[in-house]
């Protein structure tokens, strides 16, 4: 992934379509799926703006990882300390090649990249979801706040729950963004999730936010 893909104002969307930095390129999708390991661990960009708050606490145990699942779509995710049940919806790629976006008037739904890794299964599953609208705030408003330790549970569609732990918060600036950083698989063999908002300032005069928020987490328990 060179750069990220920038985010356009759209006729009567406003603001909601600039509410995620797209930044999966394909440059950066064939990351998705692949065992890429010796993933720098804890280097990001400056943080700016209103996530200058994402920290790592050092002290939290984190419980080990489970091995992967059975492959099953996504119907639904649960961030309890978002307190967020959303909706997910397969998405594929739009005609520059980055991931289309759930649609601009459902803000509430999360986007999940169908032609990737079923989120329990091994790799990486990429969750996308926009922070806000011209209006109010969307369903990733709050991943800034997510910490390590934090649980998301994805409900599937054969019947179980894929339940996993945070393990990192980054803050990438669309001008130093990595996809290795960002997408690589942290350890081989692990089921892994990545969540993905805009981050940073948002620029008027590209209409683009300025860093984007990645919250990286691991499979850890499963349930009915």
């Amino acid at each position: 992934m060179g750069d990220t893909s920038r985010e356009e104002r759209s006729s009567g969307a406003g603001r909601l379509v600039t509410g995620v930095a797209w930044a999966v390129l394909l440059l950066g999708l064939w990351l998705w799926g692949r065992e890429v390991t010796d993933v720098r661990q804890g280097i990001s960009a400056p943080t700016t703006g209103d996530i200058a708050a994402v920290g790592r606490p050092p002290d939290v145990r984190l419980p080990p990882a489970l091995k992967p699942l059975g492959s099953a779509r996504p119907q639904r995710i649960d961030i309890p300390s978002m307190r967020v049940q959303a909706p997910v919806v397969a998405r594929g790629l739009d005609g520059r090649g980055a991931i289309d976006p759930p649609p601009f008037d459902q803000p509430g739904v999360v986007g999940w990249y169908a032609a990737g890794v079923k989120p329990g299964a091994a790799g990486t599953a990429l969750f996308v979801g926009h922070v806000d609208t011209e209006t109010r705030p969307a369903v990733f408003y709050k991943l800034s706040a997510v910490r390590r330790g934090d649980s998301v549970r994805v409900i599937r569609d054969d019947g179980t729950v894929a339940e996993f732990t945070v393990d990192d918060v980054q803050v990438l600036s669309r001008d130093h963004f990595d996809p290795q950083q960002a997408y690589g698989v942290r350890k081989s063999g692990r089921a892994e999730l990545r969540l993905i908002t805009c981050g940073g300032t948002f620029d008027r005069t590209s209409r683009t936010y300025t860093a984007n928020v990645i919250v990286s987490a691991y499979l850890t328990g499963s349930g009915l």
